[in-house]
């Protein structure tokens, strides 16, 4: 009698943001899933900061959300505090962010899946992979359980060979006290694939009762009501606040003094870590020059003491963590629930991926979240959303799903993992995407809704919903055009943004186009405060309307950009190419493009290695 199902459609290991956002997709179009993961109590566990978003990290949650990916709608059920990063700057660079009740998002991201009649789950630990005529066809578990499926996708982030470290301890373990896994990166090493080790860490977790917030700055959530999703998920009407304290030389000092029981230091570490998100040893030998480093008090949850003190990650002795934290403001007598660690763990380099995240070695395998090589949350999900949509696609012998740098921030990611490569943690930035401008955390839904509705994804409420937002969006700009404004009515509001004065009417428009100057500013005209009202136009269209009026000279010219370079991307290669006999080309060059076998003339171009003259050869030979 079989326990499980003869075969499944897509079998998921792993149960983080990755996985469950692939679980998700695979399960709602409609492939039989299974989902393996060590411990189904750990689900969608928030390993490190309980927070979704931040600077692209926003935008990634936004676009997820627009395919009919969960993470946005799991953030808004469980957030605890919103703010909107980046809001003095231009619209290109705004990023949703929330602090989460780490529980709630655990229990929603469940809930959600339970949900899923075409998702099964198993607790075990998979350390083998069946192979077969290099196609996957199965898994094999630690209890020696055989379990076939058509594809596979592997989510294991810190768990390969994980190592944990803590002063000159270090233990075996994929997350603090849970088991590494071990035989899958041997075996892919057999089949061909080349690894890697990356390292990360994680900060001190603090009992908020001992922590004087007197001494501390706050943090106090948006007064605007801000949410990730959508569609009608509620937003936040009470908000926690966070709160922000100081590093010192003391602190420095009584750090410093430790530093040669640091794995990081002492050589025992040698994985690769985030630069971008580096340990407070790290901070503290690179920018040497500083007194000072700021650190953020957050709150684990609505209903727990529990504190995460974000910037200050390391894996220093428990008793050098507990010195030095009582010499920081506000943490005088601060108690610990458990010391900040740090875990290294196996990464396969994402070039040997296809843009489907599918593995070039293998049929039907797919490698998705922190085993590409990336960290964060939201570089996960969006991973595991194109993962899962993929292994479907392959099952069903449907077209692939892949999304280009001019379609969304998890295009970009997409791209640089695999034609780029990294040698340290990937992390999303906004500098990232050449096309920021039309990427933006707003127009998530209008770029990528009806995609995800076309797939079967994303659902006709969420397309109902921006198709009324769209209508809203163009009779407002309509009405905001033809609209005249007198001197008198609006010169005193003109006068306090710093504003010069009318001399004469104008369309409301040219007003709008000023910097620092808001349609909410503009409302003592009665004529738009009644229209606003009367047509219940939400902010989401406002927004719109303001991002168009001010920055569509902008966005006119970013477009015409984009037309450039799709053409550069229509151009296909054949991923079966020896480029050793093109000998015109540089020898890296030849070297790079065998090894990344490009799809498009543009993925070529964006090689490492591979200069602009190779691409004129390349267009030669293409005879364009």
């Amino acid at each position: 009698m079989m326990i499980l199902e003869d075969k499944y459609d897509v079998i998921v290991i792993g149960g983080g943001h990755a996985g469950c956002e692939a679980a998700h997709a695979a399960g709602t179009l409609g492939s039989k899933v299974l989902l393996v993961s060590q411990n189904l109590e750990t689900i969608a566990r928030m390993s490190c900061n309980p927070a979704m978003g931040g600077v692209a990290k926003g935008q990634i949650i936004r676009e997820i959300d627009a395919l009919g990916g969960m993470s946005g709608i799991v953030t808004d059920k469980s957030a605890i505090q919103f703010r909107m990063l980046n809001k003095s700057k231009g619209p290109a660079m705004w990023s949703p962010r929330a602090q989460c009740d780490r529980k709630i998002f655990e229990k929603e991201w469940r809930q959600i899946l339970e949900k899923n009649k075409n998702i099964d789950f198993w607790q075990d630990t998979v350390n083998k992979l069946l192979v077969e005529n290099n196609t996957v066809c199965g898994i094999v578990t630690e209890m020696g359980t055989k379990i076939f499926s058509k594809s596979v996708v592997l989510c294991s982030g810190t768990f390969l060979n994980g190592l944990i470290h803590l002063g000159k301890k270090n233990y075996k373990g994929g997350r603090s006290g849970e088991p590494a896994a071990e035989g899958i990166t041997k075996q892919l090493i057999d089949i061909g694939f080349t690894h890697g080790r990356m390292k990360t860490g994680t900060p001190p977790r603090l009992d908020g009762r001992t922590i004087d917030y007197s001494k501390t700055i706050e943090q106090k959530g948006d007064k605007e009501e801000i949410k990730f999703s959508y569609l009608t998920t509620h937003r936040l009407k009470k908000q926690h606040s966070c709160f922000i304290t100081y590093t010192s030389k003391e602190v420095h000092n009584i750090l410093k003094k430790s530093f040669h029981e640091s794995p990081m230091f002492n050589g025992r570490i040698q994985g690769l870590g985030p630069r971008y998100c580096p340990s407070i040893e790290d901070k503290i030998e690179r920018f040497s020059s500083k007194d000072k480093h700021q650190l953020f008090i957050e709150p684990e949850g609505k209903n727990t003491i529990e504190i995460y003190l974000n910037g200050f990650s390391t894996s220093l002795p428990e008793k050098t963590q507990i010195e030095a934290l009582r010499k920081i403001n506000g943490l005088e007598n601060v108690k610990m629930f458990r010391a900040g660690y740090a875990i290294e763990y196996d990464y396969f380099p994402p070039t040997q991926l296809k843009h489907t995240l599918e593995t070039k070695i293998i049929k039907n395998l797919f490698f998705s979240g922190q085993i590409n090589g990336t960290t964060g949350y939201e570089e996960a999900a969006c991973q595991g959303l194109i993962a899962g949509i993929n292994a479907h696609c392959n099952v069903e012998n449907k077209n692939s799903f892949i999304l280009r740098r001019s379609d969304a921030y998890i295009g970009v990611l997409i791209d640089d993992l695999i034609t780029k490569g990294t040698d340290e943690p990937y992390r999303m930035f906004t500098s990232r995407a050449e096309y920021r401008l039309l990427l933006r955390q707003d127009n998530a839904d209008e770029r990528l809704t009806k995609i995800g509705y076309k797939l079967g994804l994303a659902t006709k409420e969420r397309v109902y919903k921006l198709e009324k937002i769209i209508n809203q969006s163009a009779e407002l700009l309509k009405f905001i055009k033809n609209l005249s404004v007198e001197p008198k009515t609006i010169n005193e509001v003109l006068g306090k943004k710093n504003s010069s004065p009318l001399k004469q009417k104008v369309k409301m428009n040219s007003l709008i186009a000023r910097p620092h100057i808001r349609i909410k500013d503009l409302m003592i005209v009665n004529e738009l405060y009644n229209y606003l009202k009367d047509n219940d136009i939400g902010q989401e269209s406002i927004e719109k309307v303001e991002i168009e009026i001010k920055y569509g000279g902008y966005l006119n010219k970013e477009k015409k950009s984009v037309e450039k370079f799709k053409k550069f991307e229509n151009m296909n290669l054949d991923t079966n190419f020896d480029y050793s006999k093109l000998h015109s080309i540089s020898t890296e060059g030849r070297e790079k493009l065998n090894i990344i076998k490009p799809t498009t003339l543009g993925q070529a171009s964006r090689i490492s290695g591979v200069s602009p003259s190779d691409i004129n050869i390349l267009l030669v030979y293409l005879g364009k």
